[in-house]
């Protein structure tokens, strides 16, 4: 396995880390890893920070507040769109910079509601093949209680031949 380092770019999540050679096998292919990473402007929006990324587990966190239902109640879609987050981001760092990772399919299971605080999710594949990826996505609270279990498949797809680069053989 790849060592991991922290990245000091600006604009990076704090803490990120990722494997060296997924660093170097998109920074040649010219590919900003904190925008793939970041959720797109939604993501901003919402306040998730990747803080670990590899193939075999993605962490990241979101914090309650301005992402509540009118209830006060950290929303459904919110966790929603966290657990999507890490599961597509394991599913395109598994595919590696051939492959563009597409969700298909996302489940989830509201445990618990909160109206304060910041939600962690753990994102690990269930099963990684060739064109398929599921991950299991568990979001827990500050005190490690399990609020929402999620379960994203993704679509491994071929990256468009302008973003493909030729990965070196092992």
């Amino acid at each position: 396995m790849a060592d991991t380092h922290e990245r000091d770019r600006p604009g990076t999540p704090p803490g990120l880390k990722l494997p060296q050679d997924i660093i170097d096998e998109y920074a040649a292919g010219g590919i900003d890893l904190t925008a793939l990473f970041s959720a797109g402007h939604l993501g901003t929006r919402m306040g998730i920070e990747i803080t670990e990324a590899s193939a075999d587990r993605v962490t990241g966190t979101m914090p309650v507040e301005g992402n509540t239902q009118p209830y006060g109640l950290l929303h459904g879609g919110a966790s929603a769109v966290l657990a999507e987050t890490l599961g597509s981001v394991g599913a395109m760092l598994h595919g590696r910079s051939t492959k563009i990772a597409v969700g298909v399919d996302l489940n989830c299971t509201h445990h618990r509601g909160l109206s304060t605080g910041t939600v962690t999710g753990v994102a690990t594949p269930v099963h990684r093949g060739r064109t398929t990826t599921s991950h299991e996505i568990v979001i827990t609270d500050e005190q490690g209680r399990r609020v929402c279990t999620a379960r994203l498949t993704c679509l491994l797809r071929d990256a468009p031949a302008a973003a493909r680069q030729d990965t070196p053989s092992a």
